[in-house]
Order: C-alpha cells, then structure tokens, then sequence
C-alpha cells in the first residue's frame, strides 16, 4: 500500500527555489484508490489511539485532516497562514528552507 502512495507523489526539483525538492501530491489526490488508500493507512494506524483532535495545517492539512478526523470520529483545528483567522489566536514562527512563516491557530 505505501509503495502505491509513494509512487503517486511526484518530486519536483528547483521549487520554488534552486535546491529546493517540492513534493507535489496533486497526483495523488487525483487518484480516487491512492487517496483512499492515504486516508485508511492513516485511519488503520491511529484508530485505538483515542485522539479527540485532529490537527490540519494549511492547506494540505485541512485535505488530509478532514477525511482522517471523519474516520477516526473527532474533531478538526485548522492551523492558518498569519491573519487568516477572525478569532483570538496564537501563533507559531518556524523557520523553512527558503526563509521563515507565521501560522496561527483558535
């Protein structure tokens, strides 16, 4: 099942700076059976963990974050870019390869 998964994440080199290796997993989305398959190895692993929260980080957290807290029957918290939230939040800077982020979170 991970090789099928694997093999659906194409490697862009030199994005979006030289050096940089981009995991793109547009074909995997697209792939109805990869995709299903992503979300129930995720499910099968955490399903007797008792997790009452899944958290999901822009954007690709919210793809993944929202079918596996639907399986797994709990909640989803929604990690934003800076500003994106109406609420109180708090905030996290990281750095990244090519600089440095906010995100933010209810």
């Amino acid at each position: 099942m991970t090789s099928q998964i694997t093999s659906l994440i194409r490697d862009i080199p030199d994005f979006p700076k030289p050096g940089i290796l981009f995991k793109d997993i547009t074909p995997l989305l697209e792939d109805a059976e990869g995709f299903k398959a992503t979300i129930d190895l995720f499910a099968d692993r955490y399903r007797d963990e008792n997790i009452s929260k899944i958290v999901g980080i822009e954007s690709r957290g919210f793809v993944f974050g929202a079918p596996l807290a639907y399986q797994l029957g709990c909640g989803l918290g929604l990690i934003r870019k800076k500003g994106k939230l109406p609420y109180e939040t708090i905030s996290h800077t990281y750095d990244l390869e090519y600089g440095t982020d906010t995100v933010e979170m209810h």
